[in-house]
């Protein structure tokens, strides 16, 4: 069976960036289980996985473009500690729920806390960056309804609801 849209797909993957730094990995765990075609993984990966069966492998690049977008200087702000009323204790690395500029719920990230000034990133981490995939095909199934439909894989190694 080949790997397409609406396919339940099991991947053995490790993920290391341009210094061949790991940066991810299922090995020594479950493999990675997504429904291809709804966007659970980033788009480069899926694109590489069209066409795959089970026991292909394959070294994949993927640019920033098709992984976690170019890092966005405008995703950076300095804000008063005072708008993190509530919370007593700030740290370089903690993360929050913020408004995005389009009202849209995005995840922030500390970077730097000067006096009062508290230095917050909204890009993703691995943005702009190159990811480097090695990955296995190790299952490829038909989606049941149910999982179409929920737009992600139930059961072992998917989603549990």
């Amino acid at each position: 069976m080949l790997i397409a849209a609406n396919k339940a797909v099991s991947i053995d993957y490790t993920l290391t960036n341009d210094a061949g730094e790991v940066i991810d990995s299922s090995t020594g765990g479950a493999p990675l289980v997504y429904l291809h075609g709804a966007g659970n993984i980033i788009a480069g990966l899926e694109k590489a996985l069209v066409g795959k069966q089970v026991g292909d492998e394959l070294d994949v690049s993927v640019e920033p473009e098709e992984a976690y977008g170019e890092y966005s200087a405008e995703l950076v702000a300095t804000l008063s500690r005072a708008m993190f009323e509530g919370v007593d204790t700030l740290e370089v690395g903690m993360q929050f729920h913020a408004s995005g500029p389009d009202g849209s719920i995005q995840i922030v990230t500390i970077r730097d806390i000067d006096g009062d000034d508290v230095t917050v990133d909204g890009n993703h981490p691995l943005a702009g960056q190159r990811l480097n995939f090695k990955v296995k095909v190790v299952a490829v199934r038909d989606a049941s309804e149910e999982e179409v439909a929920h737009g992600h894989i139930h059961g072992e190694g998917g989603h549990h609801h």
